[in-house]
């Protein structure tokens, strides 16, 4: 079975429910039978190499609330993240595009090294304060999961997988997917948002079934488009 997963190295929301995706894996009867890819998805395609200001100031912007409301809702965020076993550091965050993070993620895919570098790029970005938009900091985690540096120098030096990024966002959209993570087994059945891993071993049970169709289970929690 092969489950898609689209999501962006910026959404805290995507890392939490990457975790609980590995918790209901880990309980799937079929579990050896599975393939993950991971499909690209911009909170912000118009976001600068590096935005200014710190995460909460935009996430007062955002949502039209005050400093200290945003940084309440960064409390709740790192509440909830470690109780999945991750630690966030939205005092860190740089903030800014993602798009060149998502190309290398492609070339990742290439090599089978896909899971790694996505692990890598959220823990980089989350957790120790690295800006995705940097090329030298992409070009450094992606030696250290193994990608070859040449290769990962000339994805960033050009357009490289531009077109396999936008692909990707068309064909989020095409299945109505607004917010992320989104999740799809087997072009089959959806859900939306960071399930908790008891409804994403369902996901799966259902995926393997292989349903015709897609249809979207709603209601969890997710970051949509603009940011989170």
């Amino acid at each position: 079975m092969h489950v898609e997963i689209w999501s962006d190295i910026a959404c805290p929301w995507c890392y939490v429910g990457k975790r609980r995706f590995e918790a209901a894996l880990k309980r799937f009867e079929h579990r050896d039978r599975v393939t993950v890819t991971w499909r690209s998805f911009e909170l912000d395609p118009t976001a600068p190499p590096e935005r200014a200001g710190t995460g909460a100031e935009h996430l007062a912007e955002k949502y039209g609330t005050s400093l200290a409301e945003a940084l309440e809702m960064q409390q709740r965020m790192t509440r909830t993240a470690a109780a999945d076993g991750l630690e966030f550091r939205f005092d860190r965050l740089r903030t800014g595009s993602t798009f060149d993070a998502h190309r290398v993620l492609h070339l990742a895919h290439a090599h089978n090294l896909q899971g790694a570098l996505k692990e890598r790029l959220m823990r980089a970005y989350l957790t120790q304060g690295e800006l995705m938009g940097d090329h030298g900091t992409l070009r450094r985690l992606a030696t250290e999961v193994g990608l070859p540096e040449a290769e990962v120098v000339d994805v960033l030096a050009g357009d490289r997988y531009a077109e396999a990024v936008r692909e990707d966002e068309r064909t989020a959209a095409s299945f109505g997917a607004h917010a992320v993570p989104f999740f799809v087994a087997d072009r089959a059945v959806a859900a939306s948002g960071a399930h908790p891993a008891d409804s994403l071993l369902e996901l799966l049970e259902r995926g393997w079934e292989a349903k015709p169709r897609v249809p979207v289970v709603a209601g969890g929690e997710a970051c949509a488009s603009g940011g989170c």
